[in-house]
């Protein structure tokens, strides 16, 4: 998902929701199904467990790290979006690895503890969702000795963005470091900008940066 209102107007949960399924509607695959970058590099360099994917959308994630021995559960507000991770979960023969649960993570709660909780670009426009809420939340589903990592977008994600998406204030890793509100009991491993290349809509390349949060529960 992509986070914030750029006009700063509020919206609810199923407001969310409904404009998510809409997006999803719109053609087959939104996503291109590869794992995000930052995550496979994260999950190499931790013991394999269970993880936890916050906003999940088709799952490129979940279905990754299932492939590489994870037990991985995927939430997000859209069953369009779930019912294509399920399908792709099943396609790559991880199926009995992976779990999907459509729920909005501003309310969504567990008692079962992770190792590897993640929440690549949790970010929503047009339509705004609590999204220091639910980092705050995610911290409280890692286990001992887990890791959260939040990756984010903080520039536009490629050229072709529209002027009001330029206009809005990424999240910085400062930012979402001090949205965890972590107690003396977590290490930060990583909170930096990691500048990369996309490829926009038009095939042009665009050179971005993302911010990266990497934390470890002691």
């Amino acid at each position: 998902m992509h986070e914030h209102d750029l006009a700063n107007t509020p919206t609810s949960g199923a407001d969310a929701r409904s404009w998510w399924e809409a997006r999803y509607a719109e053609r087959d695959g939104v996503w291109s199904g590869r794992v995000n970058a930052v995550l496979a590099t994260v999950a190499a360099g931790v013991p394999v467990g269970r993880a936890l994917d916050l906003g999940c959308g088709e799952g490129g994630d979940v279905v990754w790290l299932a492939e590489h021995g994870w037990t991985t559960l995927g939430i997000d507000l859209s069953v369009t979006a779930l019912t294509r991770a399920s399908a792709a979960a099943v396609g790559a023969g991880v199926e009995e690895r992976t779990a999907f649960v459509a729920a909005d993570l501003a309310s969504w709660d567990t008692s079962a503890r992770f190792d590897l909780v993640t929440a690549s670009f949790l970010q929503s426009w047009p339509v705004e969702i609590p999204r220091a809420d639910i980092l705050r939340a995610a911290a409280g589903f890692v286990a001992p000795g887990g890791h959260l990592l939040v990756t984010a977008h903080a520039a536009p994600p490629h050229g072709g963005v529209s002027e009001e998406m330029r206009a809005y204030r990424f999240p910085t890793p400062e930012d979402d470091l001090a949205a965890l509100r972590l107690d003396a009991g977590w290490d930060v491993l990583e909170a930096a900008g990691r500048p990369r290349t996309a490829t926009g809509p038009d095939g042009h390349e665009h050179h971005t940066v993302d911010s990266v949060v990497l934390v470890r529960r002691h």
